[in-house]
């Protein structure tokens, strides 16, 4: 668009400050930061399955986690899309999100993400709309361009013999997605006729774009949508992509203001110590992971019990340096010097840890140390 069309939405590269919320459609819920300058804090829920427990286990530990993060005073909480991974059993968002709804009465319940080039977009709007109209005003619908897998379950998902990673089309499959959220096709479209069903309206389930990259977060700028980043593993990536997707916002009906959220990897136990080795667990299993050999995550004995080879030490190294890992205040305060590096509108915790009661208390401390339960 050019600066000639009077409708066009204006080039900005406002950044709220702090204290100040985005203007935003009904539906979007963003409170951004609060009085004080600090971020509101959100929950990614990636399902662990612990070695010599069950996927069972894990989503019963995912529903505990609903409550509570309710409870503790957290914004919203996401789950994830990964298929093939026998140590992530949140391989259905959609399945496991009208599940929590049914045990959370106000927290915000969305997907961290939906991998659309996984799915129909007709899908994914009919999965969606049904969850809004089960959780009215509690749902989110965050979008990723990746397979979410290795290569030959994404061809398995996608019954195709195309590339998996291909992700040309994915801009179009939004404006799929959208349109059929919406209803918003223009009556020479060959979908026009075509209702999702339950048909919530416009705006009832707000989306957002997820990325590790700059390609999201610019695609999130031109469309004036929220964007969130995967700082738990591209840490690399996460400024030039804030800023980038800064620089590329222009004014929507869904948002006036760019709003970024930031996920960060997290293990808070009540000692340092505790910290670590919880933490040692989760660096096993993505070993294990990068070298093709998935499993369940391991146990602290079993990490511990682990000699790091000098490569996979320095793996370890480089993979745990952009968490927050520690007692409650040293979490607080890497949490802090990343929302100011940032400038993240809200930040989401993400803590990869063994057990049901030492992950539970990992985002209690958290919540208690951001000052959510009062500190």
């Amino acid at each position: 668009m050019t600066s000639a069309d009077p409708t066009a939405p204006q080039h900005t590269t406002a950044n709220p400050s702090a204290g100040s919320t985005p203007q935003a459609g009904p539906a979007a819920d963003l409170p951004g930061r609060d009085a004080t300058g600090r971020p509101a804090l959100s929950v990614l829920d990636l399902a662990p399955v612990t070695s010599g427990t069950t996927p069972s286990d894990a989503l019963r530990t995912s529903t505990e986690l609903a409550r509570s993060a309710e409870g503790w005073g957290y914004h919203r909480l996401w789950v994830a899309e990964h298929h093939n991974m026998p140590g992530i059993a949140s391989s259905s968002p959609a399945v496991l999100l009208a599940h929590l709804g049914s045990v959370t009465r106000r927290i915000r319940l969305g997907s961290g993400g939906v991998m659309l080039p996984n799915h129909a977009p007709l899908v994914i709007a009919e999965q969606f709309g049904t969850l809004a109209a089960l959780h009215p005003g509690r749902i989110d619908l965050g979008l990723g361009r990746a397979p979410g897998s290795d290569p030959a379950t994404a061809r398995a998902l996608r019954r195709t013999t195309a590339d998996p990673h291909g992700v040309d089309d994915f801009p179009e499959q939004l404006a799929e997605l959208r349109g059929f959220l919406d209803g918003s096709f223009p009556s020479p479209h060959p979908f026009s006729r075509i209702a999702a069903v339950p048909d919530v309206g416009p705006g009832a389930v707000p989306i957002w774009l997820l990325g590790s990259s700059g390609y999201s977060a610019q695609l999130a700028g031109q469309l004036g949508l929220p964007f969130s980043f995967a700082h738990h593993f591209s840490a690399a990536n996460t400024l030039p992509a804030l800023e980038l997707y800064r620089a590329s916002f222009q004014p929507s009906e869904v948002l006036q203001e760019p709003y970024a959220m930031v996920c960060a990897g997290v293990v808070a136990a009540d000692t340092e110590e505790e910290a670590r080795a919880l933490a040692r667990a989760g660096a096993l299993a993505m070993i294990r992971l990068r070298t093709g050999r998935p499993g369940r995550l391991p146990t602290v004995e079993e990490a511990a019990a682990y000699e790091f080879s000098p490569q996979e030490q320095a793996f370890v190294d480089h993979w745990s340096e952009p968490m927050a890992i520690g007692a409650p205040d040293t979490v607080r305060a890497e949490l802090e010097a990343l929302a100011e590096r940032t400038r993240a509108d809200e930040i989401m915790v993400a803590t990869n840890a063994p057990g049901h009661d030492t992950r539970l208390r990992s985002y209690e401390l958290v919540a208690k140390a951001w000052g959510l339960l009062g500190g």
